[in-house]
């Protein structure tokens, strides 16, 4: 595993060696929650993927990525959905634990979907604790600012890490109308700020921020203690988190402004299997040193 030299070690203590979160160094453990705070109180950045399989979620966690979320992104990104809407908990408890046993070093946060939290704290609580206990999951994440604080409550207080996630919330998608920037005007700028300071309160170890403003985003970062994860949310988030599918080129059609596309996996995978099937129609595959004798 490669280790990141320029950046600063935030935890040198009777746990092990310092961790510098993208990278690592060595240390035989994951990631926590206490590294991140250690990282925003060191100005240090740090990279967050999504991940939904164990072979995915190895090549992310060798690669030193500190952080993978087995978002309910699944849904369109992985299991053929429309929106993020029709995922299950037996859905993402399936493949947060195919994560976790991918991984070593990784802290992996598993999304709440839809239906799974937002009918009570102890509906909240039960599901949460099904990710840690069934799959393995190091926290949890949810959607929701002021309205799901008892939420959060409930769950940190029985032990189970919570990042909360403001802004565009998909799982809002048939109530925002579409998925839209959230907080350009003064109003629900402030509102924002709110619900961000109150999922801070509620014990929440760190914020997403997803389509705002990068000046509302900056803001947000300044004003708490706890990370912020940006996704179309500008350069002043501690962290930056993207779809994996989003970042590798495997999505189809329309991606948002904000996406960076680091490779064409997509065309890559085309062509090998391209490549595959015409070895196979001109007899050139399999080869004699591909058989057995």
């Amino acid at each position: 595993m490669s280790s990141n030299k320029s950046a600063q070690p935030i935890s040198a203590s009777a746990e092990g060696p310092g961790l510098t979160l993208y990278g690592g160094d060595g240390t035989g453990r994951r990631v926590t929650v206490r590294d991140l705070a250690r990282a925003k109180r060191a100005g240090e950045r740090w990279p967050m993927l999504t991940a939904y399989d164990a072979m995915v979620a190895s090549v992310f966690d060798d690669a030193g990525i500190p952080v993978l979320l087995v978002g309910d992104s699944a849904g369109n990104n992985h299991l053929g959905y429309e929106n993020t809407v029709p995922v299950t908990m037996d859905q993402l408890v399936m493949l947060t634990g195919s994560v976790v046993r991918g991984t070593k070093r990784a802290l992996i946060v598993a999304d709440l979907p839809f239906g799974s939290y937002q009918e009570s704290p102890e509906q909240a609580l039960r599901n949460g604790v099904r990710f840690l206990k069934e799959a393995g999951a190091g926290a949890v994440k949810l959607e929701g600012g002021r309205r799901s604080v008892p939420q959060v409550e409930a769950l940190v207080a029985a032990g189970v890490p919570v990042m909360a996630h403001l802004g565009l919330t998909p799982q809002s998608v048939h109530a925002f109308g579409g998925y839209r920037v959230q907080g350009r005007d003064a109003e629900s700028a402030e509102q924002l700020i709110a619900d961000a300071k109150a999922m801070q309160a509620a014990g929440a170890f760190a914020v997403v921020l997803e389509c705002v403003p990068e000046e509302l985003a900056a803001r947000v970062t300044d004003l708490l203690d706890i990370p912020t994860v940006g996704i179309g949310a500008g350069a002043g988030t501690d962290a930056q988190v993207l779809v994996w599918t989003d970042m590798a080129g495997m999505t189809t059609g329309h991606t948002p402004r904000f996406v960076k596309q680091y490779v064409d996996l997509r065309s890559a995978l085309g062509d090998a299997a391209k490549a595959f099937a015409g070895d196979v129609v001109g007899g050139a595959y399999p080869a004699p040193e591909h058989a057995f004798h």
